[in-house]
């Protein structure tokens, strides 16, 4: 039996937020912040963190707005989803990511982290946020989506 191990991306346009699986799937940890170098320097840098993280698959949260449609960011991202598509042989999935960084921001305000501060941890925790929605749905429905 193969134990999944997913990792979770949150693209954004200086930073990604990088966060993994606990062992048994149950919940996601934040890891790190990436700060983005160049488009394919980036894609190959995630690409390599996926694999030095042990994934099985790749989660990548999708930018839409409020009502679901797609946005200017929603683009880039795929943009970015496509380019890491052809770097790697996991699995790439999209998860929703509406409202996760604004959950994260909240968070870290309510923990009383400083502004400043914010910066080197927000992104990692959106995608922690990503990879719980996504690990929700998966222990929900007992299958991989």
């Amino acid at each position: 039996m193969r134990m999944e191990r997913y990792v979770a991306f949150d693209i954004g346009d200086k930073r990604i937020g990088v966060a993994i699986s606990d062992p048994f799937n149950t919940y996601a940890l934040p890891s790190e912040t990436y700060f983005r170098q160049g488009f394919d320097k980036d894609v190959a840098a995630i690409a390599m963190l996926a694999r030095q993280k042990g994934a099985t698959a790749i989660i990548c949260g999708l930018p839409v707005n409020f009502d679901g449609t797609e946005a200017l960011q929603t683009a880039k991202a795929r943009r970015f989803i496509e380019a890491l598509k052809a770097q790697t042989s996991l699995p790439v999935i999209c998860e929703d990511e509406r409202f996760t960084t604004k959950m994260a921001h909240e968070t870290l305000i309510s923990e009383g982290m400083r502004r400043e501060k914010r910066k080197m941890y927000v992104d990692a925790l959106a995608a922690a946020n990503i990879l719980d929605g996504y690990l929700a749905k998966i222990n929900k429905k007992g299958e991989q989506l």
